[in-house]
C-alpha cells in the first residue's frame, strides 16, 4: 500500500512553515516554501530519509522572506523550481491551475488562489485531504492585500471558491502562523474564521483598515523571491 510522508517545518524568525512530502515507496519527495535559513536543516532532514528531492514549489513570492529554491538547485541534482506564472518570478517550472506536480504516485494539483499577490496558488493531494494555502488562508485569519498587486475582494472570491469549496475535513496547512498554531481543516475556517464568516463588503472594509507595517525584509526579499532567491540562478 502506497504510503506517503509529511514534515512540517517552522522558521522562527518570519514564522514559516515549510512542508515536505514524499512517496515513500519511490522515495521522491517535494517540498513547498522552503526558507534561505534552514536550507541546511531541510537538506540534512531530506538525506537522513534518503529522499529524492525533485521539485521545490513556492505558493507565491514572498516579501517577508528569502526563499532557499535557489540555493537548494546548487546542492540538488535534478532538482526543479517551480512557482505560479502570474508571480513574474523565475523558475523552471511555471504553474497554473489545474497542474500537477508529481512525486512518485503521488501528486499536488495547483490551484489559483490570488489576492494577496497575483500568483498565489493553493496545493491540494490528490485525495484532497491536505490543502497548502500559503498566504492565501491562514489559521483563523488570511495573508494582507495592502502591497503586492494585493486585492481584498479577489482575495475572498478565491479563499471562497478555490478553498471553502475542499471537503470539510480537508486539512489546511497554512505558510505562516503567528500564534503556534499549525493545522485547522475546511470546515473550521469556514465556520469560525472572523474575516471569511463576513460579507465581501465586511471583508473588504476589515482588509482595508488593518494598518499594518511592512515587512522588514520587503526590500530585499521580492527582488531576490523574482530570481528563485539567488541572483545568479
Amino acid at each position: 500500500m502506497k504510503q506517503q510522508r509529511f514534515s512540517g517545518l517552522f522558521e522562527t524568525e518570519s514564522c514559516t512553515y515549510t512542508y515536505l512530502l514524499a512517496d515513500t515507496d519511490t522515495k521522491e519527495a517535494v517540498i513547498i516554501d522552503p526558507v534561505l535559513e534552514t536550507i541546511d536543516r531541510d537538506l540534512k532532514l531530506i538525506k537522513e530519509l534518503g529522499l529524492n528531492l525533485t521539485v521545490a514549489v513556492n505558493t507565491h513570492c514572498h516579501a517577508d522572506h528569502i526563499t532557499s529554491t535557489g540555493r537548494m538547485k546548487q546542492r540538488v541534482a535534478g532538482l526543479k523550481s517551480a512557482i505560479s506564472k502570474f508571480s513574474g518570478a523565475s523558475a523552471d517550472i511555471h504553474l497554473k491551475e489545474g497542474d500537477k506536480i508529481t512525486f512518485g504516485r503521488r501528486f499536488l494539483s495547483v490551484r489559483e488562489t490570488p489576492g494577496h499577490t497575483n500568483g498565489c496558488i493553493t496545493l491540494v493531494t490528490g485525495d484532497e485531504s491536505m490543502a497548502f494555502t500559503g498566504d492565501a488562508l491562514l489559521i483563523r485569519g488570511c495573508g494582507r492585500t495592502d502591497f503586492q498587486q494585493g486585492c481584498a475582494k479577489k482575495l475572498y472570491q478565491s479563499i471562497h471558491k478555490k478553498i471553502f469549496t475542499l471537503p470539510e475535513e480537508c486539512l489546511i496547512y497554512p505558510a505562516h502562523d503567528y500564534l503556534g498554531q499549525t493545522v485547522s481543516t475546511v470546515g473550521e475556517e469556514r465556520k469560525f474564521n472572523p474575516r471569511l464568516t463576513k460579507s465581501i463588503e465586511g471583508f473588504v472594509d476589515i482588509m482595508n483598515n488593518l494598518n499594518l507595517s511592512s515587512p522588514k525584509k520587503m526590500g530585499i526579499a521580492v527582488p531576490a523571491n523574482l530570481v528563485c532567491g539567488v541572483h545568479d540562478v
